[in-house]
This record gives structure tokens, sequence and C-alpha cells, in this order.
């Protein structure tokens, strides 16, 4: 009998909901140091009033992101804590804390 392999539980895992106000973007992702920096990974959904939104699950920590929006890199405006990055511009950060 074959069975599908499940992916490992993974204890500490935080709930964290990433939104952005953009009611006329085509296409919103969040983009991080926790998937890459790949706009393809979190997509994000638009609800009715326009902003967009999307749940992930990561581990404890201190994790740098960005919203790219139609194409064009935006920083979280809601979001207090920034980071200087490489590129000259600035990375919204988030941290997650154990329970």
């Amino acid at each position: 009998m074959e069975t599908k392999a499940k992916r490992p539980f993974r204890i500490g895992r935080r709930r964290v909901f990433f939104s952005l106000k953009a009611p006329n973007a085509k296409a919103v992702s969040v983009v991080g140091d926790f998937n890459g920096w790949k706009a393809d990974l979190h997509p994000m959904k638009m609800n009715e009033s326009g902003e967009w939104g999307k749940q992930l699950f990561l581990s404890p920590g201190r994790y740098e992101y960005k919203f790219v929006v139609d194409g064009q890199w935006w920083e979280d405006p809601a979001c207090e804590q920034k980071s200087q990055n490489r590129f000259g511009t600035c990375n919204s950060v988030v941290v997650v804390e154990a329970k």
C-alpha cells in the first residue's frame, strides 16, 4: 500500500497576517527572507474593500519583507520597524515571538 508523505509538523510556528491597502492593484505578493524573496511563492488575495491579505506560518525570529505590487517593490506603510537594505532602500521588519 502506497501512502503520501506528510509535511513534518513544525513546532512553534506562529500565524502572521500581512495586509496592504491597494484597491487599484492587479496583483500583490508578500516577499521576504522567509521565502527567498520570490514573488510567485506567496500571492495575496484582495477582499471587497480593496485590502490585500496573506496568512503565513513562520517560526520565531526576525524577518525582513516587502510587497510586490504590479511588479513594483513596496515597503509596508503600516510597519514602523524598517531595515536598510543593500539597494539603498528599506525593508519592513516583522518579529515573530515564541509562545
